[in-house]
């Protein structure tokens, strides 16, 4: 699905280099600037810097004098607001309008007005939704780069995300060595006197099912060799 993020008026290149960073990160590299502060904003050295390598960005993204060049393609825009408006597009949060959006097929536009003054209301009112990132009540200033990467992520969420490849699980070790490792345990646990050979009740059956649940590593069942070897010795060196 295309999709656009836009930029009204940024004043600040280290903006403009952490909002390529932020789009880059969600797998998305359409940035477009309208009437920036800086006509070489794109190859400033604090934007490169504030990419921090998300150079091809800066190299796909434009800067365009026009708001009309920016939406050119897109079929649905969403302008990004801290305060509803009173008239103008319905106002909801990203996860609740993107559930809907993500469905239609849309060329979707993200709209994000200046550091200074935001977006003006007759850009909100071309906009078909206007997005409010939930804050806190008491103090909602977002800076303009961590606004967009809310969008991003919270719009990469619609799409289906990336998700996580699970770290590849460490082989359990087999059940002789974990029977073996048990009388051994065992053995040591005699000899400090935590078990009673006589009277051993379901204490060894209990730490089987433990280890059962635990399935350690043969790693793991070195160290716990190790740990019962290490209180026969302190049981040896205990007797008088």
């Amino acid at each position: 699905m295309r999709t656009r993020f836009v930029l009204i008026q940024p004043s600040h290149a280290g903006n403009v280099g952490a909002a390529a960073r932020a789009l880059r990160v969600m797998g998305f590299d359409d940035l477009v600037l309208v009437q920036p502060r800086w006509d070489d904003v794109l190859t400033r050295e604090e934007t490169i810097e504030r990419a921090s390598g998300a150079i091809d960005v800066l190299h796909k993204a434009r800067a365009v004098p026009t708001l009309d060049e920016a939406l050119e393609g897109m079929t649905h825009v969403c302008a990004t607001v801290m305060t509803p408006r009173d008239f103008g597009p319905p106002t909801s949060t990203p996860r609740e309008h993107f559930a809907g959006v993500a469905r239609e097929g849309h060329s979707v536009a993200f709209l994000f007005g200046s550091e200074r003054y935001g977006m003006r209301n007759e850009d909100v009112y071309r906009c078909h939704a206007a997005l409010r990132i939930p804050v806190a009540p008491d103090y909602g200033s977002l800076n303009l780069a961590s606004a967009i990467q809310v969008i991003a992520y919270e719009w990469r969420l619609a799409l289906g995300g990336f998700g996580l490849e699970p770290p590849a699980a460490a082989p359990a070790a087999d059940a002789a060595a974990v029977a073996g490792m048990l009388r051994h345990w065992e053995q040591a646990l005699v000899e400090i006197g935590f078990l009673d050979p006589a009277a051993p009740k379901k204490l060894m059956p209990r730490l089987n099912q433990l280890f059962n649940r635990a399935q350690p590593t043969p790693e793991e069942i070195h160290i716990l060799r190790g740990v019962a070897k290490a209180m026969s010795e302190a049981a040896k060196k205990a007797k008088p």
